[in-house]
């Protein structure tokens, strides 16, 4: 007599770890590195998850699992039973996952007892469609897509770096993106500046960046700031972010930057152009060095003009906006590896990139261990030279 589904659930019962919802709640109190993995179909999993849980519907299991765990790491299954986690588990089993376990009871159990839950950020159908290409990369997923959602970058300038960069985040689904500029948007702007049109001429650049952004994507919220970066409004202006991307195009606002992302822990992913030459670099607080690490000192305002004054290669911005929107995106999915301690430069003229060392001073006046960090008059700094 061929056996029922009680007999072979029986059978496998037998074959694999069982492990309680005590013992579950007991690894995660004390740090234990173990992996919970919920097995359940997407509208069980919107209800709510084990704390940390990730995603793999019993029917893609063997396809994905590869993607979201190693061999070798302690897994925890868990349904809202104990039936399909017990079948997934010997599943892995098979394919030489070699500490894996079933939540006995599942997440019922769990939930009966009162333990913690999450409620994780499901998309919606027509997000699943948008951001489909960001989904299928196993180092998104919808994941990954969530925390972009729920990220906030702030954009220092709505001009030539800026632009592509606030383009590309908002096309990416970075929930909250905040602009910083005080201009308004002019004919001569716009050989570089594709967040601008013609018909927005004489605007502000924030309001103008705000338009272009939610016409790509409505899930995103643009939050701008029509002043001037200084050390009054700086420390209010970057408290609820992220991380900033630096577009600035003076050297009084770059070091007002750094100073403040030091002294507030925030990631600052620098770019600058000048005529056909573009470089880009992160400065990470405690993990790397920072702008005066780089440049001690301002140089003299007459060997450092302006785009204005010395002219810019229309594409050029555009290249380095986006890979500091690269940068940016690597940092808020916690991928890759990022710039820091690396100056990335571009030479337009040969097609060339090369790649510097940077290595933190350990004298520097603001990174350095022990350094005390003041936000002083930029603009004074910078016309002495330092």
């Amino acid at each position: 007599m061929a056996p029922t589904f009680r007999d072979l659930l029986s059978e496998v019962k037998k074959e694999i770890r069982e492990v309680s919802h005590e013992h579950v709640h007991a690894l995660l109190g004390s740090g234990s590195k173990v992996k919970l993995v919920d097995v359940r179909e997407a509208d069980e999993y919107a209800g709510g998850r084990l704390p940390g849980a990730v995603h793999i519907p019993r029917g893609y299991l063997e396809l994905r699992i590869e993607e979201k765990a190693d061999r070798d790491e302690e897994l925890v299954l868990y349904c809202a039973g104990g039936t399909r986690s017990a079948l997934a588990a010997r599943t892995l089993r098979e394919m030489g996952y070699t500490r894996v376990s079933s939540l006995a009871g599942g997440y019922n159990r769990w939930s009966d007892a009162a333990l913690p839950v999450e409620k994780p950020v499901v998309l919606s159908a027509e997000q699943k469609e948008r951001y489909r290409r960001h989904l299928i990369l196993p180092e998104v997923g919808e994941e990954g897509q969530a925390k972009l959602l729920k990220s906030k970058v702030l954009l220092l300038g709505a001009g030539g770096l800026g632009s592509p960069a606030a383009l590309y985040l908002a096309a990416a689904g970075v929930g909250t993106l905040g602009v910083v500029d005080a201009d308004v948007v002019d004919l001569s702007n716009l050989q570089r500046q594709v967040l601008h049109t013609l018909e927005r001429r004489g605007q502000p650049k924030v309001q103008s960046a705000k338009a272009a952004m939610e016409a790509i994507n409505p899930d995103v919220r643009v939050v701008p700031f029509q002043e001037r970066l200084t050390t009054a409004n700086v420390e209010r202006i970057l408290a609820d972010f992220d991380l900033v991307l630096d577009g600035g195009d003076n050297f009084p606002t770059r070091y007002l930057l750094n100073d403040a992302c030091v002294l507030m822990g925030k990631p600052n992913i620098h770019g600058s152009v000048f005529r056909f030459e573009g470089q880009v670099t992160t400065f990470l607080p405690g993990q790397g060095p920072c702008y005066r690490c780089l440049y001690p000192a301002p140089p003299p305002p007459e060997l450092a003009p302006s785009c204005a004054e010395a002219g810019v290669l229309g594409v050029l911005p555009g290249l380095i906006g986006m890979l500091q929107a690269t940068e940016a995106l690597k940092l808020l999915l916690g991928v890759g590896e990022s710039l820091v301690g690396r100056l990335l430069t571009f030479d337009a003229l040969g097609t060339r990139f090369q790649e510097l060392k940077l290595r933190r001073d350990p004298e520097c006046p603001v990174c350095a261990p022990g350094a005390k960090v003041e936000l002083i008059d930029y603009e004074q700094f910078c016309s002495t030279g330092g």
